[in-house]
């Protein structure tokens, strides 16, 4: 029986801009290395699997080359296609069952918000080659659950990185987020997300990483509500909120295509 596959552009209002997930509406789970291998043929940075699972969905999230523990913008894909795809009541709360726990999904408007883990990071020294393989100078290092933290000078060089891919994936974390203080009065905060391990150079936007840049940059600016731009090629608006141990991230989708695994 075919089996649906959608291809969402997420954290966007706009096609063809943000970051692309494609989407697997299962009826049942399905072997892990046919889920790989799906997301091998899709060669984006994230394919999320979703079957009926008690009161919500089984969600996992693999690259083309491993799955993850944790994704944003798939999540957000994710809900997006339920309710588009008339899955589940435009006017009720998606609960994913994840690697990372329960995350719940509610529309807001127009507006998808996700309930994530907090992500706090801790300041470290920079690991061997980090720097190097960036190629800039660090105002500060910081290492979360997944990923390390690198806060530079100003936008302008967050904009200019260009990673030696091949010496960066010699450092042993999930990606490297490189951000700055935003130079346009819209935003609070911009970033970067490279992660060459996980079979990804560079994720157009990474809403998982939020997690850990929303808790950075609430200590910084000093408040828990802020609007980022993740300055890709692609680029993307996040809007976060941090909520005790939790943080909310915010953001829009778009439907490019819809078809059918044979």
């Amino acid at each position: 029986m075919p089996i649906p596959i959608l291809l969402v552009d997420a954290f966007t209002d706009r096609p063809f801009s943000g970051n692309p997930a494609a989407v697997c509406l299962l009826q049942e789970p399905q072997a892990d290395d046919w889920m790989q291998a799906v997301a091998a043929e899709m060669n984006l940075s994230e394919t999320a699997f979703l079957f009926p699972e008690n009161d919500g969905y089984r969600l996992r999230w693999f690259t083309p080359r491993i799955e993850v523990d944790l994704c944003g913008h798939a999540t957000l894909a994710s809900a997006h296609t339920l309710w588009t795809e008339g899955r589940v009541a435009a006017d009720r709360p998606i609960n994913f069952h994840t690697k990372s726990g329960l995350l719940i999904a509610v529309r807001r408007g127009e507006l998808i918000e996700l309930d994530f883990p907090l992500d706090p990071p801790s300041e470290v020294a920079p690991p061997a080659g980090l720097l190097p393989a960036l190629g800039v100078a660090a105002e500060y290092v910081g290492r979360g659950k997944f990923d390390l933290l690198v806060e530079v000078a100003s936008e302008d060089l967050v904009r200019s990185v260009t990673p030696d891919f091949a010496r960066l994936a010699q450092i042993e974390i999930r990606g490297v987020i490189v951000t700055a203080r935003a130079a346009n009065p819209e935003y609070d905060f911009v970033s970067r997300f490279f992660a060459p391990l996980a079979g990804v150079n560079e994720d157009p936007v990474t809403g998982s990483a939020h997690c850990c840049l929303a808790p950075y940059w609430q200590a910084r600016l000093g408040r828990g509500e802020m609007r980022a731009y993740q300055a890709s090629a692609r680029g993307g608006v996040v809007q976060v909120r941090v909520h005790g141990g939790r943080v909310i991230l915010g953001g829009r989708s778009v439907t490019i295509l819809k078809g059918s695994l044979l």
